[in-house]
């Protein structure tokens, strides 16, 4: 049993933005379906764990951006788990031109049972005789992003629509990258060498929500809270 998925693609215009480059969003989006690619290969995909009343959750993801291939561009795309803990797992992810690294990236995952609320231990979840040979692709840790923002920090607001919903039934992970930056022009991205982006979910969101979005900035960091009322349901931090 292959730890490492690998395939070739070419970067599809609907994943870039106003450069003709991967966007931010679009990278989150690429890496989740390379994932969820490989976790039917491992067979703990969408309707195998549907079967066992599992579902996935993601917890925190980490994209270091050393430069963002252009549309119609080949690369080449791998992912992998890596070694669990008793209850969370991380999943590794590289973007290359050739042999050149462009993005890395890091998700830390946990398992919900849906029938009992509980987590999932991992050695319950992933196949037996799958080995664990390659470690982390990022060698960075998540970011730690304060949740202190003030009401005058506030700058945007964006209501869950119909089209952020997943077959879960709350806000698709990829959604949340996308509400984000769509409250940044192009003009204030483009001001911005981007070259790391965490994300920390803390809640799901549901259609109907309406989120406030608050922002704190110091010198090549931009923290952000993405909030229902007065609960956190997303932490970011974007740093050049």
């Amino acid at each position: 049993m292959q730890q490492i998925y690998e395939k070739d693609a070419l970067i599809p215009p609907s994943a870039c933005d106003y450069d003709g480059l991967l966007s931010y969003p679009g990278t989150f989006a690429l890496f989740m379906d390379l994932a969820t690619e490989h976790a039917l290969h491992l067979g703990v995909g969408f309707a195998a764990m549907r079967e066992r009343d599992c579902f996935w959750l993601t917890v925190k993801t980490k994209i270091v951006f050393h430069d963002r291939p252009a549309l119609s561009e080949a690369v080449r795309l791998a992912t992998w788990p890596e070694k669990p803990g008793p209850l969370r797992f991380n999943r590794s992810y590289e973007l290359r031109r050739s042999e050149e690294l462009l993005i890395s990236g890091r998700t830390e995952w946990a398992v919900l049972n849906t029938a009992a609320g509980t987590l999932v231990p991992s050695a319950d979840i992933m196949p037996a005789g799958l080995t664990y040979e390659r470690g982390s692709a990022i060698g960075e840790s998540y970011a730690r992003v304060p949740d202190r923002f003030a009401e005058t920090d506030a700058f945007a607001e964006y209501t869950v629509r119909s089209a952020d919903i997943d077959i879960g039934g709350h806000m698709n992970n990829a959604a949340y990258p996308r509400a984000l930056f769509a409250a940044f022009s192009s003009g204030e991205l483009k001001a911005r060498n981007i070259r790391c982006v965490d994300l920390l979910f803390r809640a799901p969101c549901f259609e109907g929500d309406l989120l406030t979005l608050y922002k704190k900035e110091s010198e090549g960091i931009l923290d952000l809270r993405m909030a229902r009322a007065e609960e956190t349901v997303l932490l970011a931090r974007l740093a050049e």
